[in-house]
Parts: structure tokens; C-alpha cells; sequence
């Protein structure tokens, strides 16, 4: 039986950037930063000192109060921007549709910051003072469970939990169901809120966070003197559709998505394989499933945490798939401009990817400054680049040596 084709006809997302996929889309091609000094946290006791904080967002213009107070900031964000993607969709669901429509939402962490103040709430006040609602609002599935309530899917509802690709892999496997054919309609994406005591605690111990106080150079994928990722929140979504579905109903489409890799590293609970050998595979077997050439993709929106190893064995997996047309096509890394968002960042990363696709741009690296010796691809330098071109591509890789790539195609 032939595979099902699937687009995304509806965006939504809370960033760093902006409250909505539309303002961070436009900051993005303006090169504007969303990293600031780090503020949810008492930054003087932290080596880090600086985020990518979302700025004036209320969850209260999306649901009641009573209702929020139930859910932790990674799930806000979540249904903030599902809310968005099927308005922007134009999507509303009846008795029939519901069933065809689904949720696959991602999150790398979860509801840490609730089990910071309920531990707080432990220590201080005792056992019966526990809220009922704590189970519910740390386990990071919630996020896709609150999603289908609010809008009544009951199509399949799940999350990958992949650490920072976690929003790669939700989108990759909600693809999967629509193609295969058990719904017609998934809302997708990843959704995150680390910045919290514990989780900087966690990731300074690791050294994985910048130490730069320079909150305008302090994220620099592939720059010579990267340091470390800046932690960031937010959500992205996207709603992916059957295509003659969406046909039918006259929907407007960004982008088809067409190709889906997800491999192991089986190497090392933080660092990358070496040579990035477990990336290449993943942006392999997504060439391979979107059925295209590697000289077909004219653009990568790259993982690039702004880490070291990251980024060199990123680029060397890039190099391996696509040996000498590496050189021919532009790769930049958005998290120059939103940070890190862990769980979330594929979900945003996959609409950008799609705009990048519709609006024939590549969105910058920004702060790139210093070339490195052993990073010589084309990282779209600091301003973004008019292009044309009919695919691209979307990596993630997470600790636990998690690699998902997405290849999206022009309409």
C-alpha cells in the first residue's frame, strides 16, 4: 500500500522570541536574540548568568486560572501553542473528526519545576500538604493528555521522551501514523520550562551550560570559542495533515513532510558518538525515506547547541551523508537566537524549516566571529540568506545518544 502524504498546515509557538510562531519567525530572519540575564533563578549562585526566558506570557489568555494552576509552565506552553497551531490551522473538531485526530507532544524534562516547589512544600509543611494534582502535572506525557482534553482528540495521544530530541521524534512519529494511515490529524511538536533551580544545577554540573555573562555572544553555534548551550523555554507546534485531507477542506499548507530517521548512538549517556557516526545514520535513513537524493536538500537547520563537541561531530556527520555537496548546501543553527530548549527545540526547529522551505530564506548563525578550523560548512554567517531550494532538513541529538532527523519539501 502506498504511504499516505503528510503536510503541516498549522504553527503555533511561545519562544524566547515571541508569543506566538509568527513574532519568533520574524525575529529569526532579522537575526534578533532572545538570550538575556537569567532571571526565573537567583543568578549569583549559578556559573551560568544568562537564558533564553520567554518575556510578557500569560497562560490566562489561553485558559482559566483554576484550570492553569493544575498544569507546570512546560504544559502551558504546550496548549498556549497547540491553541495557536489549530487556529492557525483552521481546524475544529467534531464527533467524527475527533477520532481521527491525534496528539504526539514531546518533552525532554517534564514538570521539574513543580517537583522543586512540592519538595519545598515536603520539607516545610509536611506530607498532607502535597498538592493532588503533583503526579499529573511533572509526568512529561501531560502535556499531550492536557492537549487532547482541551481540543477532545481521540486519536492515538503520546509523547517521546528523547531528551533534546524529543520534539523531532514526536513530529517523526505522529508522521509515521498519519502515513500509515490511523489518523488524519496530529497536533505535534515538543514543549519545555528548565529554567529552574534544579535542571541549572544539573546541566552546570555537566558542564554543559555557557559560562559567558555576555548575553549577546553568549550562544555561538560553531564559533571557535563556544563554550556551552544557553538553557531556554518555550513551545513549538505544528499540525500535521493527511494531504488530500487537507485538500478537501482548502486548508493552507507550509510545507509536506517527507522523510523520517531515528537512530541510537549506543555510546555515551551525555557525549555524541565520535564522528557524529550515529547522526549520520539518522539524516541517512531520513534521505533515505523521503526517497530523494542528498544533492536534493539545499538547506539544514542544524542541531547546534553551541557546545563543542556537538557541533564538531555534527558538522563531521553532515560531511559523511553528504560528502562533497556538505560544502553546496547552507546550515545554520536557530539556537544562535532562542537558546536551547531542549525537549522543544525540534518542535520549533521544525517550523522554522518549513518557513525557511515556503518563504525560499535560511534563517543566520548569529555570533559567529571566529571560524574554527575543523568547522568549514557554510553556517549562514550572522544574516539571513535569500535562497530557493525544494528540501531541507531537521536534526536533533539528545543525551542518551538519541539522533532524529526530518526532511520537509516545498509545495
Amino acid at each position: 500500500m502506498e504511504n499516505r502524504r503528510v503536510v503541516i498546515t498549522g504553527i503555533g509557538a511561545v519562544t524566547p522570541l515571541g508569543n506566538s510562531a509568527e513574532s519568533t519567525w520574524e525575529a529569526v530572519k532579522a537575526g534578533r536574540s532572545g538570550v538575556g540575564p537569567l532571571t526565573r533563578i537567583d543568578a549569583d549562585q549559578y556559573p551560568a548568568k544568562v537564558a533564553a526566558e520567554l518575556k510578557d506570557f500569560s497562560i490566562e489568555e489561553y485558559i482559566e486560572r483554576k484550570e492553569a494552576r493544575k498544569m507546570d509552565r512546560f504544559t502551558h506552553y504546550a496548549l498556549a501553542s497547540s491553541i495557536m497551531a489549530m487556529k492557525d490551522a483552521a481546524l475544529e473538531l467534531d464527533e467524527k473528526t475527533a477520532l481521527r485526530t491525534g496528539v504526539w507532544i514531546g518533552s525532554g524534562i517534564g514538570g521539574m519545576e513543580t517537583i522543586e516547589n512540592q519538595m519545598d512544600v515536603l520539607n516545610s509543611r509536611g506530607v498532607r500538604r502535597i498538592s493532588p494534582f503533583f503526579v499529573p502535572m511533572i509526568i512529561p506525557d501531560m502535556a499531550s493528555g492536557q492537549v487532547s482534553i482541551h481540543f477532545g482528540a481521540k486519536a492515538i495521544n503520546s509523547c517521546s521522551v528523547t531528551a533534546c530530541a524529543s520534539g523531532t521524534n514526536s513530529i517523526g512519529d505522529a508522521f509515521k501514523v498519519i502515513q500509515r494511515g490511523d489518523a488524519d490529524v496530529m497536533i505535534s511538536g515538543g514543549a519545555e520550562a528548565p529554567i529552574t533551580r534544579l535542571s541549572v544545577a544539573g546541566f552546570t554540573a555537566n558542564t554543559a551550560l555557557t559560562t559567558n555573562d555576555d548575553a549577546s555572544t553568549a550562544s555561538r553555534p560553531f564559533d571557535k570559542n563556544r563554550d556551552g548551550f544557553v538553557i531556554g523555554e518555550g513551545a513549538g507546534i505544528v499540525i500535521l495533515e493527511e494531504y488530500e485531507h487537507a485538500k478537501a477542506r482548502g486548508a493552507k499548507i507550509y510545507a509536506e513532510l517527507v522523510g523520517y530517521g531515528s537512530t541510537g548512538d549506543a555510546h555515551h549517556i551525555t557525549a555524541p558518538a565520535p564522528g557524529g557516526e550515529g547522526a549520520a545514520r539518522a539524516m541517512q535513513q531520513a534521505l533515505n525515506d523521503a526517497g530523494i537524493e542528498k544533492t536534493d536538500v539545499g538547506y539544514i537547520n542544524a542541531h547546534g547547541t553551541s557546545t563543542p563537541y556537538n557541533d564538531l561531530f555534527e558538522t563531521m556527520a553532515v560531511k559523511t551523508v553528504f560528502g562533497d555537496h556538505a560544502y553546496k548546501l547552507g546550515m545554520s543553527s536557530t539556537k544562535s537566537m532562542t537558546g536551547h530548549l531542549l525537549g522543544a527545540a525540534g518542535g520549533i526547529e521544525a517550523i522554522f524549516t518549513a518557513l525557511a522551505l515556503k518563504e525560499g530564506v535560511m534563517p543566520p548563525t548569529i555570533n559567529y566571529e571566529t571560524p574554527d578550523e575543523e568547522l568549514d560548512l557554510d553556517y549562514v554567517a550572522n544574516e539571513a540568506r535569500a535562497a530557493e531550494f525544494d528540501y531541507a532538513m531537521s536534526n536533533s541529538l539528545g543525551f542518551g545518544g538519541h539522533n532524529a532527523s526530518l526532511v520537509l519539501k516545498k509545495v
